[in-house]
């Protein structure tokens, strides 16, 4: 046989490069309706020579796109106000492709306006920037969206593998209480770095009427120790249904952020009135559970609301952090209040088993005594 390589063999060290170099860069889907916007970005990501730009001037064109694309693509780049399919829609439908639900969506875009911000999430997005926007901080949330795409990747050596082993594990993998696992199929519930993305985008828009509150399951690590982990993300599951049942006019938006807390954003402008409504999740909840057949007794304590008057993500987390401890104190406080309470009750009980063994030893005494008494007659 003779030693010549032919060109394009997986023998030949050229194409090999130029595979790894494919499977290196990022495969985007940039959407827009502006055919500048299209090209600047093409010509301006390309030459950063870590991805892989393909375009769609309309939500239309990138859903067929998105339909015959193998492998699919690993990021979105989505521009909001198009003509008959706006971004956030085309979000949605995104999302609706099993092989796309983790895929990250980035929405970049003019519309600056809570209402679009909290739409675009809420659909799905993963991050927000808005337009006139800085190449280094697209790159930066690119940068950010390649180790989603990658900690993704990681768990399975195909997207189909990935998935059937997600639905798998979701019934039956232990977790632990800190983990700030996802919770699906209730509207405006965020994961975890969703949710961060979008704290960042409030702080950027300088929302000052934002209020951070949190909401609390009460000696939620006694809950978790005393039952199945399936039974325990059941619960979880009717909490952050609860919340965003009672709390929709107003829109907020919700995150589980591990050991039994959830976040929750409201706008200042229409405040939740949590206080009076901390009773009616915990009757809510209380169906739920029921329904579920799940015997266990579970109640939610709501802290105070925090506002996040901040311009940075920083001083935005600050206001989160402070929401959490504050609702973890109140649980603290309740918990050794209960303590508290079984500790009298146990006096009490004490004190009455004493006082029997005490009646008793007198009842012994006098029957010794009685019988002593006879013996003494007798004789």
């Amino acid at each position: 046989m003779s030693g010549r390589v032919i060109t394009g063999s997986p023998a030949d060290p050229t194409a090999r490069a130029a595979k790894a170099s494919a499977k290196d860069k990022m495969k985007l889907l940039v959407v827009d309706d502006e055919a500048s916007i299209l090209e600047l970005l093409k010509t301006a990501l390309s030459a950063l020579g870590s991805y892989d730009v393909a375009i769609a001037s309309s939500g239309a064109d990138a859903l067929r796109r998105i339909d015959r694309e193998d492998p699919p693509f690993d990021c979105f780049l989505l521009d909001i106000q198009m003509p008959e399919m706006n971004g956030i829609d085309l979000c949605r439908e995104i999302r609706k492709f099993p092989e796309y639900t983790d895929t990250p969506i980035v929405m970049l875009t003019a519309m600056s306006e809570k209402k679009y911000v909290d739409e675009a999430f809420t659909a799905g997005a993963t991050d927000y920037l808005t337009k006139p926007f800085d190449f280094l901080e697209l790159r930066s949330r690119l940068g950010t969206a390649r180790k989603l795409v990658q900690q993704n990747m990681q768990a399975s050596t195909s997207r189909e593998e990935a998935r059937k082993l997600k639905n798998e594990l979701d019934t039956t993998l232990q977790f632990s209480l800190e983990d700030p696992i996802r919770i699906e199929g209730v509207e405006r519930v965020l994961g975890y770095t969703q949710f961060e993305n979008y704290v960042l985008q409030l702080s950027k828009g300088r929302r000052f009427t934002s209020w951070a509150t949190a909401i609390k399951i009460a000696r939620a690590k006694d809950l978790h120790l005393s039952m199945p982990s399936t039974h325990f993300r059941d619960i979880l599951h009717d909490v952050a249904y609860a919340i965003a049942k009672l709390t929709k006019a107003n829109g907020n938006i919700l995150s589980y952020r591990g050991n039994g807390t959830f976040l929750c954003i409201s706008d200042g402008k229409k405040k939740t009135p949590f206080a009076g409504m901390e009773e009616q999740m915990n009757r809510l909840l209380a169906t739920l559970v029921a329904r579920r057949q799940i015997n266990a007794n579970v109640e939610l304590i709501v802290g105070e609301s925090f506002p996040m008057r901040s311009l940075t993500k920083l001083g935005a987390l600050y206001a989160l952090n402070r929401a959490i401890e504050n609702v973890q104190l109140r649980d603290q406080s309740l918990g050794e209040a209960a303590e508290l309470s079984k500790k009298v009750l146990k006096r009490r009980t004490l004190t009455t088993e004493e006082a029997h063994l005490e009646r008793r030893s007198y009842e012994v005494m006098l029957h010794q005594l009685l019988r002593e008494e006879r013996s003494l007659r007798k004789l």
